[in-house]
């Protein structure tokens, strides 16, 4: 049956917040100035979330999220509406559907990056009058350009344009909007369909979310830079989870910093200025993907990269994934992200760069890993990430930059702490024997810890990979006079 009174509708994606929410308060705005009611809705598509390798543990906070929200919301007068459709595909007409049956004269939602995602809106924008904001990026993509008016490929001047234009502007967040009808109750849990694996050791709900941000930029924020490469200490905000899934903003990320480090902006040696970067680096690779439509297409960015020749061993793979390479920092780390869902990045760019350059493994292998496992999951910065890491990408490390696992160790774990946190076969074996690691004495050094020698050489892993990966070295083939800017308006 038709609703007897004309309605609004928002569309929630990746945006599960009421504080600081354009898209939620342009449509309030909208309800209230026209007399209308408002609608929320949020459209789950498990076979769209196995295709983009959506990991369960994900889906698992989403789904919490959803019910904080769903309360939230209640408040306010607006009912939350959650349907199960199989894939992107299905959504226009079923919109379309929905607009008819509710009478909504808009449609309001939150623009997002990816390729598949924006060819959805358009399809939905053919059925529908719908209005997107992009809230996703404090600069929205495009709108940070060099001279020529094309997209940075390089992160430092992309950081001091968008600087320099951040200065420009004010920046502050937005309130909870006003109710805008008599708060309703909320009487049905939900419940997405879909595989799920606990995300309760991380919390929900905006206010848990903005409190731990807040604690950081208070007491962290100003080490962060001198702590943020040690994972035994806890010297990062690990908030990257709230920020994928939209329970916060990266604009109450920079007003949270900036209201304790005004200068972050203006001043390389803020204490600050480190964090605010890390954020700039989060809006780097989402310009990219937008500038770049086939970085959402698994393509490399640097074309040189085609003519690697990867190894893709799927045994050594194997070993990689279930932390047992024989290399202590690698395995620990990868425990870590199967245990808990998430890993310190100074850690992400080890294995990384182990299994590309060590393994000659391709990095599309560890990407599509390292979604299905993340709790804090974002192609834009996996994909990114991963590229980095292995030279292909956007002001990426050099193909010739091979981290040294042992080394590493050495460097960041120096007490071994973490290590033994996640490798306990190694809790009684000296430290350093850890750091180390031979591979001719190894087997006897671990035998009563039943710890397994490496299953690579780090010298003639290191070779293989120079020689190998030299395929990116410039002016190797005419493939790289491809111009990588043609896509940016695409």
């Amino acid at each position: 049956m038709a609703a007897e009174k004309v309605n609004t509708l928002v569309w929630f994606r990746s945006d599960l917040r009421v504080q600081d929410n354009q898209t939620l308060m342009a449509a309030c705005e909208h309800a209230v100035s026209k007399g209308l009611l408002l609608r929320a809705i949020f459209i789950a598509t498990p076979q769209q979330w196995l295709q983009h390798d959506v990991a369960p543990i994900q889906l698992d906070f989403i789904e919490r999220q959803l019910n904080e929200l769903a309360v939230a919301l209640a408040a306010l007068g607006i009912p939350l509406d959650v349907y199960h459709l199989n894939t992107f595909d299905d959504i226009p007409a079923y919109l379309k559907q929905y607009v008819e049956q509710w009478q909504v004269d808009s449609v309001f939602a939150s623009s997002e990056p990816e390729f598949n995602e924006c060819q959805r809106d358009l399809a939905v924008a053919a059925k529908v009058n719908l209005s997107l904001y992009q809230q996703h990026c404090l600069l929205a993509p495009l709108s940070v350009l060099n001279l020529a008016g094309k997209m940075y490929k390089v992160f430092t001047p992309f950081g001091k344009k968008w600087r320099e234009i951040a200065r420009s502007k004010p920046i502050h967040t937005l309130v909870t909007p006003n109710a805008i009808a008599a708060p309703i109750r909320v009487t049905e849990p939900v419940r997405l369909q879909c595989a799920k694996v606990c995300s309760k050791a991380w919390a929900v709900g905006e206010h848990a979310a903005l409190a731990q941000l807040r604690e950081f930029a208070l007491t962290k924020a100003a080490d962060y830079k001198a702590f943020r490469d040690f994972p035994a200490i806890d010297g990062t905000s690990q908030i990257s989870a709230y920020l994928a899934v939209g329970i916060l903003s990266s604009r109450q990320c920079i007003v949270a910093l900036l209201s304790h480090y005004p200068d972050a902006l203006v001043h390389d040696e803020s204490p600050g200025r480190c964090w605010l970067n890390e954020i700039i680096w989060r809006e780097f690779y989402r310009h990219l993907l937008v500038a770049f439509p086939r970085l959402s297409k698994a393509q490399n960015f640097n074309p040189l990269a085609d003519n690697i020749v990867w190894r893709n061993n799927e045994t050594e793979f194997k070993a990689w994934c279930d932390g047992r390479t024989g290399y202590p920092l690698v395995d620990a780390a990868m425990r870590q992200l199967n245990q808990t869902g998430w890993m310190h990045n100074r850690l992400r760019m080890v294995v990384a760069s182990f299994l590309t350059k060590h393994l000659l493994i391709d990095w599309r292998w560890g990407e599509r890993y390292f979604r299905q496992k993340l709790i804090d999951g974002d192609l834009a910065a996996n994909n990114g990430g991963w590229q980095w890491s292995a030279g292909t990408g956007c002001d990426a490390q050099p193909y010739f930059r091979v981290f040294n696992p042992i080394s590493q160790c050495e460097k960041f774990d120096p007490t071994g702490e973490f290590i033994r946190n996640y490798l306990p076969e190694l809790k009684g074996v000296d430290l350093k024997l850890i750091h180390k690691l031979k591979i001719p004495t190894q087997a006897q050094l671990f035998s009563d810890s039943h710890y397994i020698c490496p299953i690579v050489d780090h010298k003639l892993a290191r070779e293989r990979a120079l020689k190998e990966l030299a395929a990116m070295k410039r002016g190797n083939n005419p493939v790289a006079a491809i111009d990588l800017d043609k896509e940016i308006f695409g």
